[in-house]
């Protein structure tokens, strides 16, 4: 009597008749061009960055070391130029000219610095407030921002001419003409007010940032206490923005001792009457360009100019360490 029992089914995953069971992911197929591409990716990055590493190397490091080589050399703009070691820099300390170029670069980092720190963070404060129409003074603020420099700096040179705007109010008024532009010191105080007045709006979008991480229930919690708008101000929102305040500070030091656009603008090629308003970028330009422009002198100003923005950097950067301490 033939058995009637059917036969057993084999599971999904069990191997037919005749085949040989493979252990898990060992039957894939062959590998394909996935594989390859996989292999590259170690390296794709640096290719992705390639073009920014030329821009940077080409535009940033390789002027610096050429600066920092020609400032070792007596390179002029068609002659090579030979190894003179610190000749240029022994000059320097006799040169008039790069000492009154220092100075003023000095004098404009001391006026302009504060005004730059304190002006737009009031200003910051005023245009937060959520009023009608705030969008469009906080977008006036920052025009001067984006105005070409040559352009603000003709147009200032303009109202402050002897015969410009703001002389004839004053005369008008019974002050009297003065000359911003011809008297040494108004004219450098005048460039000063220029570059204030164009950097306000944007160290003030710098100030929006940060005081919109500022806790209203601070500034509540000391009104309850009585204080005033003044103290609360003091107390409150300057430690609470502090780091901003050294970044400001930090950055327009930096700007404010470089200075060119502005100064070069009012007072000329020449720096002013008798060349007293000549900072030391200028003087770079103004050595360091033309057919027999002394190219290895320039580098070694330009050194120095480097050095003395790396110190004020420093110089922030560590009064900030302090006030943490």
């Amino acid at each position: 009597m033939k058995s009637t029992t059917a036969p057993r089914a084999l599971p999904s995953d069990a191997a037919a008749p005749g085949t040989t069971l493979r252990s898990p992911g060992s039957g894939r197929g062959p590998r394909g061009p996935a594989t390859g591409i996989r292999r590259q990716l170690p390296s794709s990055p640096w290719l992705f960055a390639a073009p920014g590493l030329l821009i940077v190397g080409a535009f940033s490091l390789y002027p610096f070391f050429s600066t920092l080589v020609n400032s070792f050399t007596d390179r002029r703009t068609l002659v090579p130029g030979e190894f003179v070691g610190l000749a240029n820099f022994r000059e320097l300390i006799h040169d008039e000219m790069f000492w009154i170029g220092l100075r003023n670069s000095a004098l404009y980092v001391v006026g302009v610095v504060p005004a730059l720190i304190i002006l737009p963070l009031l200003l910051a404060m005023l245009v937060q407030r959520e009023i009608p129409g705030i969008t469009f003074f906080r977008s006036a603020f920052y025009t001067p921002v984006v105005a070409s420099i040559v352009v603000v700096g003709l147009i200032w040179v303009w109202m402050l001419d002897d015969r410009g705007l703001i002389n004839a109010v004053l005369e008008a008024v019974g002050v009297g003409r003065i000359g911003f532009l011809s008297d040494q010191w108004l004219l450098l105080f005048s460039a000063m007010a220029v570059t204030v007045w164009k950097g306000l709006g944007y160290y003030m979008i710098i100030y929006l940032a940060a005081l919109a991480n500022v806790p209203r229930e601070l500034h509540e919690a000391a009104a309850v206490d009585g204080a005033g708008a003044i103290r609360r101000f003091v107390t409150v929102t300057v430690p609470a923005v502090r780091s901003t305040m050294v970044l400001v500070g930090a950055l327009s030091s930096v700007a404010a001792f470089k200075v060119f656009s502005e100064v070069y603008l009012m007072a000329g090629p020449s720096g002013g009457p008798a060349g007293e308003d000549t900072t030391l970028v200028m003087l770079v330009q103004r050595v360091g360009t033309g057919l027999s422009g002394r190219v290895g002198y320039a580098s070694a100003i330009s050194v120095v100019v480097f050095v003395v923005t790396v110190a004020l950097m420093l110089l922030v950067l560590r009064a900030d360490r302090k006030e943490d301490a």
